[in-house]
């Protein structure tokens, strides 16, 4: 009896210990930008955070376009917006998020101007979903 006691209060112990997908994403994105952020990318981006928004289930980036590309106004959305859907498309990283149908923003400032927001788009399950197998 004392040993299927302690066996429930575990299990019980152990499904209150899971974090939701909104929990998960708050903190992987807090640690990928605590390990990893700043980063160079190329020689003209690098990754400065990432970021969670709970209230819109957004994993936001946020990164600064050094170099050549560091042009206020080089980037719009035919440039832009067909790369990102792409890689986001073909990520398996983000699965759990994009069935949940979360959404994605990329912020892109300038180095030479940090107060400058250059390109910023926000693509959703309805962008990323469309088309997909």
């Amino acid at each position: 009896m004392r040993n299927t006691l302690t066996m429930v209060l575990l299990a019980l112990f152990m499904l209150s210990c899971q974090e939701s997908l909104e929990e998960k994403a708050a903190r992987e994105a807090r640690l990928y930008t605590e390990k990893n952020c700043p980063a160079r990318i190329d020689e003209n981006l690098m990754i400065d955070s990432l970021n969670f928004e709970a209230a819109t289930h957004t994993l936001h980036y946020y990164y600064t376009l050094t170099g050549r590309a560091d042009t206020v106004g080089i980037l719009c959305d035919s440039i832009a917006r067909e790369p990102l859907l792409l890689q986001l498309k073909n990520t398996t990283m983000m699965g759990a998020y994009k069935e949940k149908d979360y959404n994605f923003t990329y912020t892109y400032r300038s180095q030479k101007h940090p107060d400058v927001v250059v390109y910023e788009i926000t693509l959703t399950a309805a962008d990323y979903k469309l088309g997909a197998q």
